[in-house]
């Protein structure tokens, strides 16, 4: 990394770590890559890397705004997989109206590769020239121990791929729930939800409120209320753009997705989606393109 850029990591580091918890500055970005109704492809859905344009033919038929579409993660030989179909998957989006956004999950035990991979998905050109609408950063792994040592190189990564990507790209950062967090204390302490506000200009939570067995309408509504007001709080910033994704498709029956889009209505995040397109059923779509009226809670808590 020349020199110049090396400072300005340090920079922003210091800042993301100085700062008091106000909203961070980031109005210049668009966030637009992020609004409305998402899907998810990851890197072993065979099927749909084989056939792109008929991927996102049906994505476009059954309302989806954003294609999130995996470019890696660590335990990879290359730094971007199927990079041909990546560039596929981009140029068939693009031309029916869709955004993409890349994703990567690095592991935090390979700092150099997981700047280098991240990096490479933000560069990525397709053969017509076209790029991801932005990046989002897969925070999860926890190979890295203890907790403190992974969060310092979150960090230091999520200075990096601000510095490199520039004031004016958004970037986006997938992370556990809060509820999540609280349910698994020792999975990641002081999960660093303000600092990472700094760098990132959306919250993608993972709110998978089935892997806690909580099941039905009102149940899933309140489990993914109090993820959104979890970060809402976390960050110190009631307006932070938010993306909410509501758990696996295929686990989830009518009533949890009615639970699901009520907490939609009531909390008003940025965009939502659910974990991914394969899984997601005929009558799921129909109920993610159905929102339903603001309910009696009002509030999103």
């Amino acid at each position: 990394m020349p020199s110049g850029k090396k400072v300005l990591v340090a920079a922003l580091l210091a800042a993301a770590l100085i700062a008091p918890a106000t909203r961070a500055s980031v109005s210049s970005r668009q966030h637009a890559a992020y609004a409305g109704l998402g899907t998810w492809v990851d890197i072993y859905a065979t099927a749909n890397w084989a056939e792109p344009e008929r991927a996102v033919a049906a994505m476009a038929r059954d309302g989806v705004r954003t294609l999130y579409l995996q470019t890696g993660n660590y335990s990879q030989r290359v730094d971007l997989v199927r990079r041909r179909a990546l560039g596929r998957f981009v140029d068939a989006a693009h031309a029916a109206g869709l955004r993409v956004v890349a994703w990567y999950l690095p592991s935090f035990a390979d700092p150099a590769q997981d700047s280098r991979r991240a990096l490479a998905a933000i560069r990525f050109r397709s053969a017509r020239g076209e790029r991801f609408d932005s990046f989002a950063l897969d925070i999860e792994a926890s190979l890295v121990r203890p907790a403190s040592l992974r969060t310092q190189r979150l960090l230091r990564l999520s200075a990096r791929l601000r510095a490199a990507a520039g004031a004016h790209y958004a970037l986006g950062a997938i992370t556990p729930g809060p509820v999540g967090l609280r349910r698994h204390p020792t999975y990641w302490p002081g999960f660093p939800y303000r600092q990472l506000a700094r760098f990132y200009d959306v919250f993608l939570p993972m709110a998978y409120f089935t892997d806690a067995h909580v099941h039905g309408s009102s149940p899933a509504r309140a489990y993914l209320a109090a993820d959104v007001a979890g970060i809402r709080a976390r960050t110190a910033n009631p307006h932070v753009p938010i993306h909410l994704i509501g758990g696996i498709a295929g686990t989830m029956s009518a009533a949890d997705t009615e639970g699901f889009m009520r907490a939609v209505a009531d909390c008003s995040p940025l965009g939502f989606s659910l974990y991914e397109f394969p899984l997601t059923r005929r009558a799921t779509w129909t109920a993610l393109t159905t929102p339903p009226a603001t309910s009696a809670h009002a509030a999103c808590t």
